[in-house]
């Protein structure tokens, strides 16, 4: 596991060539946190340095961009979205992976459909059935990698499809709410540093200044109606998964988003002044 870098809370970069260099891992999975990209120079110069594969999770990262006009999710080799609802789209459940990998991209196909080749174009579908020497009998009911069944229904790509035309409305709009909830809590809070990229969040992820004070704002939103959660799943070395079999993973940055972290919704309709009112019940100024 890999510690926590403590300005966009993804992984500590500089941990993560400690593990390189130990271990020479094939693959690593780094995260978007919470729609503010991560270090993408870095990251590529360490993929280009030690030669493993970089997969992008982006689940809550949609429409965001880095400094340079990149979009969040063209950074690895293949990146995820999850399209769960709250999300920048919601197909209410789902999502997609992107890849320009051609070999990737027909492991993929064949993934969300059982591990058959059909969905393959014919090039690749022709090499596959000979390089595998099937004959003309088996070859529609072939399967070449274990797959999955994930196509979508009808219904959330229709959904999914709709929501398209909005997609850059509901970047900029979530966009502005994360600027203002920053530009209200800067010094009361702890939260991401995103330097010159454009963070579009799915919450705004903040750390109270101890446990007792994250108790003392949720309890204050909880009153006025306002829904709030732990921050993600905080630090995952110390959950019952991860110890019964490692042992507990133990780091500062970690552990600070554990015991201090909590979120503040984020929504393209939710308004600026909205966004003041929850900051105000944080801070404790309004009663309910």
């Amino acid at each position: 596991m890999i510690k926590t870098d403590k300005g966009t809370y993804g992984i500590d970069l500089d941990h993560l060539e400690e593990v390189c260099k130990a271990d020479k891992p094939d693959a690593v999975i780094f995260v978007q946190v919470l729609g503010v990209p991560h270090y993408k120079e870095k990251l590529l110069a360490l993929k280009e340095k030690y030669g493993f594969c970089l997969l992008e999770d982006a689940c809550a990262s949609l429409g965001a961009e880095h400094s340079d006009g990149s979009m969040v999710g063209t950074v690895g080799d293949m990146s995820s979205f999850s399209f769960y609802f709250g999300h920048q789209l919601s197909t209410i459940e789902g999502g997609m992976v992107n890849t320009d990998d051609k070999e990737l991209y027909d492991i993929l196909l064949m993934l969300r459909s059982h591990g058959w080749a059909k969905d393959l174009d014919q090039e690749a579908y022709d090499k596959l059935i000979a390089d595998h020497n099937i004959d003309d009998f088996h070859r529609p009911f072939t399967f070449f990698i274990p797959g999955f069944n994930l196509r979508s229904t009808d219904l959330q790509a229709f959904i999914g499809l709709r929501q398209i035309e909005r997609a850059g409305w509901v970047s900029q709009r979530r966009y502005e709410n994360h600027l203002r909830y920053a530009s209200n809590l800067d010094g009361y809070v702890e939260f991401q540093n995103w330097g010159e990229d454009f963070p579009v969040s799915i919450s705004f992820g903040a750390l109270a200044q101890s446990d007792e004070h994250r108790r003392e704002i949720v309890s204050r939103l909880v009153e006025n109606g306002i829904e709030t959660r732990i921050y993600s799943a905080g630090n995952l070395g110390r959950h019952p998964f991860w110890v019964e079999r490692y042992g507990s993973f133990e780091d500062e940055m970690s552990d600070n988003i554990h015991t201090r972290g909590f979120f503040l919704p984020n929504y393209p309709e939710l308004t600026l002044e909205e966004v003041d009112f929850i900051c105000s019940i944080v801070k404790g100024l309004r009663k309910k």
